[in-house]
């Protein structure tokens, strides 16, 4: 990193600061509106002096993108997952660049902002992708799922209470494709969106060439990926809780400040962090801090800056 360089974070938008939970009917301005509210927190960080790679989920969008394949079936050329993954990356990256172009403008910060649709290589053995278990999409009766594992291929699994979902396989990512660009971008300190959603995944064929895989990535793995490539010292993951608990919901729940990734795997092996909630957050933060980072900061929005000097959030440190 250059003497001027300001250090690099990596900072993970969860699902909570474009969808808003409160909302029952959700559309594009109802999103708008969230994602303009989240951007606080970000121009904290950047007046804080970090260079920026902003990261997001994006559930709720592909499960939407999906309705509208359906909808448009025999009508519209089908559109595979790795397309929506794309297509979901770039208009979730513009609405988040144009918000915060807005805020920084209002905020008198002159700062270049920039989305990038990121591809990232998957292993296409992946363990993942021979067995998909990933849900997406709406749910559907048993005669319409097996309608659509026999006549469209999809892969189909119960949900629960008798409804059933489509799955597909979520590969460990390996190699940011577009890492260098995204180094030279925040270099020239750029605010760079990319990796939106785990990115789109991609494998390697022997030639060389990138070829498309209809899979979605964890965007927290991904995003810890993406700070070992790019030399973040930082990896902040902003969810919906302020802190890491053990016991998370019951009486006896404690809230953590700090741990280390030994107690994060012991942690972890007793059962306090289930894979439908904080277990995959913990297993990127493991794997950042492993793969050379200094720090992961797990929090929610409203306390990202003072989570920074430990004054809130939990903070996962090597140990």
């Amino acid at each position: 990193m250059p003497a001027n360089q300001n250090p690099i974070a990596v900072v993970a938008l969860g699902g909570n600061a474009i969808s808003d939970p409160n909302v029952n009917d959700e559309t594009i301005h109802t999103q708008f509106a969230q994602t303009r509210k989240s951007m606080g927190a970000i121009v904290s960080l950047i007046q804080a002096g970090y260079e920026i790679a902003l990261t997001h989920g994006n559930g709720p969008q592909i499960g939407y993108e999906l309705l509208r394949v359906e909808a448009a079936y025999g009508v519209a050329p089908d559109q595979p997952i790795g397309v929506l993954d794309a297509s979901t990356e770039g208009w979730m990256g513009y609405m988040i660049e144009q918000s915060l172009i807005n805020r920084l403008m209002d905020e008198k910060i002159t700062k270049p902002v920039v989305a990038l649709v990121t591809q990232i290589v998957v292993d296409q053995n992946d363990p993942a992708l021979l067995d998909p278990s990933k849900f997406i999409g709406p749910t559907y009766s048993r005669r319409q799922a097996e309608d659509k594992i026999n006549i469209d291929g999809w892969r189909m699994k119960e949900y629960k209470d008798g409804r059933w979902r489509r799955v597909v396989g979520s590969p460990i990512p390996r190699e940011i494709v577009n890492a260098d660009t995204i180094l030279s971008l925040l270099q020239q300190k750029h605010v760079v969106i990319c990796a939106g959603g785990g990115g789109v995944p991609v494998y390697r064929e022997a030639s060389g060439h990138l070829e498309g895989v209809d899979s979605v990535i964890d965007k927290d793995r991904a995003s810890a990926l993406l700070g070992n490539s790019i030399g973040a010292k930082d990896l902040l993951i902003m969810t919906g809780v302020e802190k890491v608990s053990l016991n998370f919901g019951k009486p006896e729940q404690q809230d953590l400040d700090k741990l280390t990734v030994s107690e994060a795997r012991k942690y972890m092996d007793a059962g306090h962090f289930p894979k439908g909630s904080m277990g995959p957050k913990m297993e990127a933060a493991i794997q950042f801090i492993e793969g050379g980072g200094e720090r992961v900061i797990i929090t929610d929005l409203d306390h990202a800056l003072p989570a920074l000097s430990g004054e809130a959030g939990t903070t996962l440190v090597a140990g």
